[in-house]
């Protein structure tokens, strides 16, 4: 390898990384000349590209043949969108204002920038809508760095409820110098325990308060957060990352609408876009603040081609997103109960297990999280571990996330949701009697995956789910 080796990286991780590279790249180097011996051992560049050309078209027969992806944390693009992204305007500057701009044959480009902006701003009741930002996490930094400095405090959700790491030290907030503090938590409503945090703040004085996370069960009590906002002279960020869909389908209230200053997204989740970031809001000084933030400050240039097909996912929103984003909810709905008749339990409060697309599962039955998720994986479900606020499991989430937005956009309704929960219940039985390894890690030479009952159990299953994946093939909800 040409990279030195990462002591910071787990040992686990930086085995896989070397394997990866010596089984694509080999071992020597054909361009070495004066800098090294050149080795038969390296592999032609030609053939690397084959190569990623190969695991590309591997990738989309896993996600579109193979598996049904559960996770809530991606979905699928309309082709229209998809095709755009591979479009040559993924390739050209775009920098200044329309009508401004520095370089010239932009004409067609600053069109795509208005358009896309007016469609967000439409669609989700925003005076003001920032679509150049590349991805969900730089929309909260923009927000960070529009409503804060160095050295502010803010509160904020914890992982117990699925706050995400943007908003903590180990992500944007903590890179950009700022402290966060965890909001108080009432387990029974899966939100903020609304009289801990005015008190919370009056103690600590924030600068900015953050709602919403990584799993999202319930509606968020946005109005009064934004009265204990008003009272400390905080600002309130609602990162609508995994909630877009739901509030664009108009099954949840628009947060802005509640009050929150700002609200920022990743648009590829429930709103099914291209790998990309939204942030908006109906104050006018911070829309100054972030508008300068991304031009000319940290944006500058951005990939017109994922702005473009942003637009066309936002105008398939206008068109079709509350059919859309209803059946989302009622097959979530569904789905957990029919999982908890098979014996598999939902994380549960006092308003039942969700209101929305997604949803947790206990893990502690399964040995964890990410424990859990694999022996999915194996048997042909996407999932991913999740905190929730109930007892830790060490070295592992406590939680399993489930969502719907893929498998309702691929042709789901609520009526396969009984089915689907039977055979997922099956393979988490049958993983935890095993300790299986998924199919990936099978293929990373991990620990064997074959010889007992249980696992022939995870390979019937994985070849029923992969027959009736293949029933599944359009995409739905497009203008």
């Amino acid at each position: 390898m040409f990279q030195s080796p990462q002591a910071w990286v787990p040992a686990e991780s930086r085995a896989r990384i070397e394997e990866i590279a010596r089984t694509h790249l080999g071992e020597g180097d054909p361009t070495a000349g004066d800098h090294g011996p050149e080795t038969s051992a390296a592999t032609p560049m030609a053939a690397v590209v084959d190569r990623i050309e190969d695991l590309v078209a591997a990738s989309d027969r896993l996600h579109d043949e193979e598996t049904f992806n559960l996770n809530p944390a991606s979905n699928v693009l309309n082709p229209r969108a998809a095709a755009l992204l591979s479009s040559g305007t993924g390739s050209r500057t775009s920098l200044g204002y329309p009508g401004d701009k520095y370089e010239m044959g932009l004409e067609h480009i600053e069109q795509i920038e208005v358009i896309t902006a007016e469609l967000a701003a439409r669609l989700f009741h925003a005076s003001f809508a920032e679509v150049r930002v590349p991805s969900g996490a730089m929309a909260n930094l923009y927000a960070f760095m529009a409503t804060c400095a160095p050295g502010d405090t803010i509160i904020a959700s914890p992982a117990t409820i699925g706050g995400h790491v943007t908003h903590h030290a180990a992500g944007a907030a903590g890179l950009y110098g700022l402290r966060t503090v965890d909001a108080p938590v009432d387990v029974a409503a899966y939100s903020y325990d609304l009289d801990a945090l005015a008190a919370l703040a009056r103690e600590v004085r924030p600068r900015l308060i953050t709602m919403g996370g990584s799993l999202n069960l319930f509606e968020h009590p946005v109005a009064k957060v934004r009265e204990i906002a008003d009272e400390v002279g905080a600002h309130l960020l609602f990162d609508a990352a995994h909630v877009c869909g739901m509030i664009a389908g108009k099954q949840w209230a628009n947060p802005l609408d509640e009050g929150a200053h700002l609200m920022s997204m990743s648009t590829y989740k429930s709103l099914g876009g291209p790998t990309h970031g939204l942030l908006l809001s109906n104050d006018a000084a911070l829309s100054e603040r972030i508008d300068a933030i991304a031009f000319p400050g940290l944006t500058a240039n951005f990939d017109v081609s994922a702005v473009a097909a942003l637009g066309v996912t936002l105008a398939d929103w206008i068109e079709t997103g509350e059919d859309y984003a209803a059946r989302m909810r009622a097959c979530a709905a569904v789905l957990a109960r029919s999982l908890a008749e098979a014996g598999v339990q939902p994380f549960e409060c006092e308003r039942g297990f969700t209101d929305s697309h997604q949803f947790g599962l206990l893990a502690a039955p399964f040995g964890g999280g990410t424990t859990a998720a694999r022996v999915l994986e194996r048997a042909g479900f996407l999932t991913s571990g999740i905190g929730l606020p109930v007892p830790e499991i060490p070295g592992d989430q406590n939680g399993i996330r489930i969502g719907t937005p893929e498998i309702v956009r691929r042709g789901m309704e609520v009526a396969d949701m009984p089915r689907l929960a039977s055979l997922i219940a099956r393979a988490l039985t049958a993983g935890g009697d095993s300790g299986a390894k998924s199919a990936g890690d099978a293929e990373a030479g991990v620990a064997g995956t074959a010889g007992t009952p249980a696992e022939a159990t995870l390979d019937e299953i994985a070849a029923e789910v992969s027959a009736w994946r293949r029933e599944f093939t359009e995409v739905r909800f497009t203008a």
